[in-house]
């Protein structure tokens, strides 16, 4: 009976992490932070590691050492941030008092927290730590409605809103229409949260990033149960 309770309250917490108004959040603070470390970190991206890559390579062929290390530091903070969010869920996915995803998003908001208080000269620093945090956002959620997506990249959704969108077309599958919506949904809100990540950066400087920690810790509350 406490097993069938605790499976039940664990169903729940799974199925909040997966709703849109959540993933909404998430893809706001995604948006938010690439525009971040873009604008006020040395124009590095903290999400777009394609682009972090692209950078890095051209740099590198180029001769510019430091600038490339400059983009090659993040996509590794990027790959360590997946190691570190797949061991937590390991350790944690069982456990009764609080739930890994919750533990995920507690140790992103203090990492983009202390970001906030970084001076211009740590830059670097900033955006691996920012890179860091994303990338144990995006290992930690990964289906909104039950559809695979990324809370802080684009083209992995478009990909997926317009293959939907074309299956509808064809087939005139309901479902399909609304797997595609959700999906340009989530682009729309990214691209807004970057929009308006980029204005604050613009006003408000380094400490801009609390903002994606007000957005993380109304997600952390709408997995309570």
């Amino acid at each position: 009976m406490v097993l069938n309770k605790l499976e039940e309250k664990l169903e729940e917490r799974l199925q909040t992490s997966e709703t849109f108004l959540l993933s909404s959040v998430l893809a706001f603070s995604g948006g938010f932070q690439d525009a971040y470390t873009y604008n006020v970190r040395d124009r590095v991206f903290s999400n777009a590691q394609t682009g972090n890559v692209v950078l890095m390579s051209q740099n590198l062929m180029m001769g510019d050492f430091a600038a490339a290390v400059k983009y090659l530091l993040p996509v590794l903070a990027f790959a360590a941030g997946v190691l570190l969010a797949e061991q937590i869920e390991h350790r944690y996915k069982h456990s009764e008092r609080i739930h890994w995803r919750q533990i995920i998003v507690m140790v992103e908001i203090v990492l983009l927290f202390i970001v906030g208080f970084l001076p211009a000269s740590c830059n670097m620093a900033a955006t691996i730590v920012v890179s860091l945090a994303c990338s144990m956002q995006v290992q930690t959620f990964r289906k909104v409605k039950g559809y695979s997506y990324a809370s802080t990249m684009c083209i992995g959704n478009l990909r997926s809103g317009t293959e939907s969108l074309s299956v509808y077309i064809r087939e005139k599958q309901p479902g399909a229409l609304k797997k595609a919506l959700h999906y340009y949904g989530i682009i729309v809100i990214f691209a807004i949260g970057a929009g308006i990540g980029g204005v604050c950066s613009g006003f408000i400087g380094i400490h801009s990033i609390w903002v994606s920690c007000v957005m993380l810790v109304i997600a952390g509350l709408m997995m309570i149960k």
